[in-house]
């Protein structure tokens, strides 16, 4: 498990030529601290409360169902990633097991979620540092681009450094929830009083049982719950840079599925069992509701530090993971050769830049439309997420074909039940499209903008086609003499 899988047939081991020049620096804990930071987010810390002011307790179930479906994507892309480890990570496994138009719709989809999270990420931090009176006076938008600059010019440094800032960013995150946790517990044991009510499973049946506004508010929830959850497969763009992937990410992918069911079905249960559902709101994080209800000093401020510094996080992972996207998709021709430039710290500067520059527009939106910038640029990001996942499945789908037909070796650590799970997941994932249409004003125009998406992505694979070198290609994946991945492109240069 030490080296990438040999084809069974006796060929080398797969390369990707995008993979040369990065340096091996993340740890096992960073690692880890990655994984735990791409499923623990604003989604939980505040976006929670107007998701339990609207369904309930069963919030709690449609975190699980949601869950379960992000847990299998993770896990076929922790299997892709044993077999062969890479920044490219899902581009890059898309080329290998769709072609070059698989990883161009895959990268674009990736390209897409994060660039627009790019723009909402600091949008957040600009809202949630006007929380303080000190910040109420500085321009929206001079915030935003000052949270821009200073995450651009950390992910500029050495990959390590990277992982650093993550391992911190995600300790606060946990740090906060296991806190509260036990506060909770403490108070649901001994019964003592949160604003008035007497905490425990009573809270639940005598305010509506599980589901007290029915079954069709889950469906809605799901929306949100999906995209709450992106971010996860961020951990295969680091297995790229770690030090003995193979090793490392069974770990990490497997305690995907207890986070989840520790942090947010079990922080959703212990919410509903302390106060009445509809006690929370989306105006604030549930967090702060509660500790303000059992009269905690500066709850507003402390839980408004550790939703900056998720906003930061997310940030931080999505500069991060387009530099690397970017890097891919160039190498192969099918997006700007610039994107492809890697620094004296083996950093890929160039696609970092490009949605760096991007963000750029967030900061105008935020200067133009200050009230309504969250709302305008995520709408786009969902799609980009479900198109995400749904690659990762159909490239390890058609992984495990191959490997059925002699052509590959899977490792030890798979995805359990496949091709059966990787059906159930992207049929999920299209219902969860579907339902879009159906759920809500902003969803139907979401949908006809993503339209416009995808015809522009038409448009572009005909004028990059023609550029992409299917001969360089095929040298870093199949040839013997793999010394052609050392020669990099024209374009990767360093700074």
């Amino acid at each position: 498990m030490d080296t990438p899988t040999q084809p069974v047939h006796g060929g080398p081991a797969h390369m990707d030529t995008a993979d040369h020049g990065y340096e091996k620096e993340l740890k096992p804990r960073h690692i880890q601290m990655i994984a735990i930071g791409g499923s623990i987010g604003t989604g939980l810390f505040l976006g929670a409360g107007g998701r339990l002011a609207m369904g309930g307790p069963a919030l709690a179930i449609v975190y699980a169902v949601c869950g379960l479906f992000a847990f299998l994507m993770v896990r076929a892309l922790g299997e892709l990633t044993i077999h062969r480890p890479s920044s490219g990570a899902f581009v890059s496994y898309a080329r290998e097991f769709m072609g070059e138009k698989g990883a161009y719709v895959t990268g674009w989809l990736f390209f897409l979620d994060w660039c627009t999270t790019v723009m909402a990420d600091i949008t957040a931090v600009a809202l949630y540092m006007h929380f303080w009176n000190i910040f109420s006076t500085v321009p929206q938008w001079i915030i935003a681009l000052v949270a821009l600059a200073i995450v651009f010019t950390m992910n500029m440094l050495s990959v390590k450094f990277f992982g650093e800032f993550e391992f911190w960013f995600a300790m606060i995150k946990v740090t906060a929830i296991v806190g509260f946790m036990l506060i909770a517990v403490f108070f649901i044991v001994t019964g003592r009083a949160v604003d008035g009510y007497t905490p425990g499973p009573s809270m639940i049946a005598d305010h509506g049982g599980l589901f007290p506004q029915g079954l069709a508010p889950m469906v809605t929830l799901a929306l949100g719950v999906v995209f709450t959850f992106g971010g996860t497969e961020m951990i295969g763009v680091a297995a790229g840079e770690a030090q003995d992937a193979a090793k490392i990410m069974p770990k990490a992918v497997n305690s995907m599925m207890w986070r989840i069911a520790l942090f947010y079905v079990g922080s959703v249960v212990l919410f509903t069992m302390l106060m009445p559902w509809n006690s929370y709101s989306r105006n604030e994080s549930p967090f702060v509701t509660f500790f303000n209800a059992i009269g905690v000093p500066n709850a507003g401020s402390i839980m408004n530090l550790v939703v900056l510094t998720a906003a930061l996080s997310s940030l931080n992972a999505g500069l991060y993971a387009t530099g690397r996207t970017l890097r891919s998709m160039a190498v192969a021709g099918s997006a700007p050769s610039f994107a492809a430039r890697m620094n004296r710290f083996k950093v890929p500067y160039g696609g970092i830049v490009i949605t760096s520059v991007l963000g750029l527009i967030g900061v105008l939106i935020n200067y133009a439309y200050p009230t309504q910038a969250f709302d305008i640029v995520m709408n786009l990001a969902g799609i980009g997420i479900a198109g995400t996942w749904m690659s990762i499945m159909v490239s390890h789908w058609i992984f495990v074909r191959k490997a059925r037909q002699g052509l590959y070796e899977r490792p030890a650590y798979r995805l359990f039940w496949a091709p059966v799970t990787n059906a159930a997941t992207i049929l999920f994932l299209l219902a969860v499209i579907v339902m879009m249409w159906f759920a809500d004003d902003i969803g139907k125009p979401t949908i006809g903008l993503f339209g416009l998406v995808a015809l522009a992505m038409v448009g572009g694979w005909f004028l990059v086609r023609k550029n992409i070198d299917a001969t360089l290609l095929e040298q870093a994946l199949l040839e013997d003499d793999v010394t052609a991945v050392e020669t990099p492109r024209r374009g990767t240069e360093e700074l």
